[in-house]
């Protein structure tokens, strides 16, 4: 008796964390979403007339387009979670939801983003590319929207990712993910003559944005399971 009412205690309990999760994490990205929307709702209008004309040059080739249509696919999103749980929750997968919302949000939150960072200069394919391997020399000229746009751009991949991976689950692994993936970016920049430079500073504040995020997402941080005796 006494196992049976363990197994139902911990079976009614479980239903409830997994929920609080999926709707916790899915109010972060909605209250993230519209508040990006309401600070930037004039420069996302701007685009507006672009995006839902279906045009290519100036929706996804600016800023602002790429963003406003980031906040407009949200139900899209939302709707590729509710795939993926659905077909894991069939074939009896554990944590259907936390494993599908990270995903999606681990996609949906960076792929944009570093489509931004690879739209090719003025210049692109004319000038060969610009190295910047100093510290801290360039952060000064970044200014106050350079270093919030280089915090974001692999936010999304610090809060979800050790959320989907245990073998994440630590912020200096996180802080080395951003890292690498930013490195990556800067590279291509280099390699594919966009026009742009290919920073240092780039990388650690791209690092530390990563490192922030899976930070404040530290509590729901997917963790190993103990091998069984």
């Amino acid at each position: 008796m006494f196992n049976g009412r363990v197994n139902d205690t911990v079976s009614l309990s479980a239903p409830p964390r997994r929920t609080r999760i999926v709707v916790f994490s899915i109010v972060v990205v909605l209250a993230v979403a519209g508040s990006a929307l309401f600070l930037l709702r004039r420069m996302l209008l701007m685009a507006a007339p672009r995006c839902l004309a279906g045009h290519w040059h100036g929706c996804y080739d600016t800023d602002n387009g790429v963003v406003l249509m980031m906040v407009v696919g949200l139900p899209v999103a939302g709707l590729a979670v509710w795939a993926l749980a659905s077909v894991r929750r069939g074939a009896g997968t554990a944590a259907a939801w936390r494993r599908s919302l990270a995903e999606v949000a681990i996609v949906y939150g960076t792929v944009p983003m570093v489509w931004l960072t690879m739209m090719p200069g003025p210049g692109a394919g004319l000038v060969a590319g610009r190295v910047s391997l100093v510290p801290l020399r360039d952060l000064a000229t970044m200014g106050t929207l350079g270093i919030a746009g280089n915090l974001v751009i692999f936010a999304a991949l610090g809060f979800f990712a050790p959320i989907r991976f245990p073998a994440l689950a630590s912020v200096p692994r996180v802080l080395a993910l951003g890292a690498g993936c930013s490195a990556l970016v800067e590279i291509g920049q280099y390699v594919f003559q966009l026009d742009r430079v290919s920073s240092i500073d780039d990388v650690l504040v791209n690092a530390v944005g990563a490192g922030l995020a899976g930070l404040a997402s530290y509590r729901w941080h997917a963790r190993p399971r103990p091998a069984a005796c």
